[in-house]
């Protein structure tokens, strides 16, 4: 006899997917696609923030298509392609076990490869496949893809645009994992709320990695009374990632996205920058750590009377899959908010998952937030956001 949780695990599965397309077959989305087979038949959720977002658990995801522009990516089965190198994440499951999945195509190069990443050796680097680019909004719309995620390199910044475009051309949601600015930036909102779909970005915030144990930081400090005075946050790492950024032309956006994680509390609490010095970057590119990341803080306070208090601490973590865990729960809110026909930047589940959202929440606000979506529920900063845009339309068309 079947259990109740067996009952509504095959009833979930029943349900319709969420296909999503992958831009970027790196070390992130060879985490993310592992873990569809890694969670799909056991009777766990441990390492899942969420099973299930509003009726949907991991099982409801379906990658549909995928674009890179790596000779040894372009033109194989994904799973072949999240294998292949620079690609160093380890594998977390038996590699039978996982399914072939969709031909990776060829995208579009414009400025996602920087010019180091072609001369660097095959172990680290990138190689440009000589393929012709594909119609993305052609295979956007023939594969029904509801959510695009983007996992370009850091400074990918026409790339990214140019996707940004087909999803709005082709009516799907981007999930921006990156810091280019487009959920975050007026302009960019303003044309996924006038194509009428909902977005989350910018730059993706680790499950547990620098970026939240920041903010976390910061809120505790402040909730208890203490003034930063000096957040200092450091980075190494030996994957693409961490070589990509060793050009400096490429760091800028993630140095104020990392930054902004920081700040976001004073922005909140209406505390002046200029009290305090926050520092995060630059990241160190170490090829012997592979996909782990080494994260050191020091915080410098002021408690009780203005008497100095001093924190330093270390992290150590595996990259990709710290990232994989939280883009599985922003997929499923961008569905739900499709299916509630929200458009616009999600600003709960953004804020949640992302350095630089639209709009800065505290944790707990993020997780009401989330928590509501989960539950198909609006909350009044959403309420405020629908009626905003309904005010905003309402004016361009007077």
């Amino acid at each position: 006899m079947n259990t109740v949780k067996e009952e509504v695990k095959k009833y979930l599965n029943s349900q319709k997917k969420i296909k999503v397309a992958i831009v970027g077959v790196g070390n992130c989305a060879c985490s993310l696609y592992q873990g569809f087979t890694y969670y799909q038949d056991k009777d766990i959720d441990s390492g899942l923030m969420r099973e299930t977002i509003g009726g949907y658990d991991i099982n409801s995801i379906d990658v549909v298509a995928a674009f890179d522009v790596d000779s040894r990516k372009v033109g194989k089965h994904f799973k072949e392609a999240m294998l292949s190198e620079p690609n160093c994440t380890p594998l977390f499951i038996e590699k039978d076990k996982i399914p072939d999945g969709p031909v990776v195509m060829m995208g579009n190069v414009l400025d996602g490869v920087a010019d180091h990443m072609l001369t660097s050796s095959e172990k680290e680097g990138f190689r440009i496949s000589e393929s012709i680019s594909v119609n993305v909004v052609d295979i956007l719309r023939q594969r029904e893809v509801d959510i695009l995620i983007n996992y370009l390199p850091v400074g990918s910044q026409k790339a990214t645009e140019f996707y940004a475009d087909c999803c709005l051309k082709a009516k799907v949601s981007l999930l921006n994992c990156i810091p280019v600015f487009i959920a975050s930036n007026e302009e960019w909102e303003k044309k996924f709320i006038d194509a009428g779909i909902p977005l989350v970005g910018d730059d993706m915030k680790s499950q547990f990695g620098a970026s939240i144990l920041s903010q976390m930081l910061q809120e505790l400090a402040f909730s208890r009374g203490h003034k930063v005075k000096c957040h200092i946050q450091r980075n190494v790492g030996g994957n693409t990632d961490f070589l990509n950024m060793t050009d400096k032309n490429r760091v800028g956006s993630k140095k104020i996205s990392k930054e902004n994680v920081i700040r976001s509390q004073n922005i909140i609490r209406n505390i002046p920058m200029g009290e305090s010095y926050y520092h995060a970057g630059p990241s160190e590119y170490i090829r012997h750590y592979k996909d782990n990341k080494i994260a050191n803080f020091h915080v410098e306070m002021e408690g009780f009377m203005g008497s100095p208090v001093t924190l330093d601490a270390q992290l150590s973590v595996i990259d990709s899959p710290n990232s994989a865990g939280v883009v599985i729960d922003a997929i499923r809110y961008l569905k739900v908010a499709r299916e509630m026909g929200i458009k616009g930047a999600l600003r709960g589940p953004s804020a949640f998952t992302q350095k630089s959202p639209p709009q800065y929440l505290t944790y707990n606000q993020t997780l009401e937030e989330c928590e509501a979506l989960a539950n198909r529920k609006l909350t009044s900063i959403t309420k405020n956001q629908i009626q905003q845009i309904d005010l905003n339309n309402s004016n361009i068309k007077c």
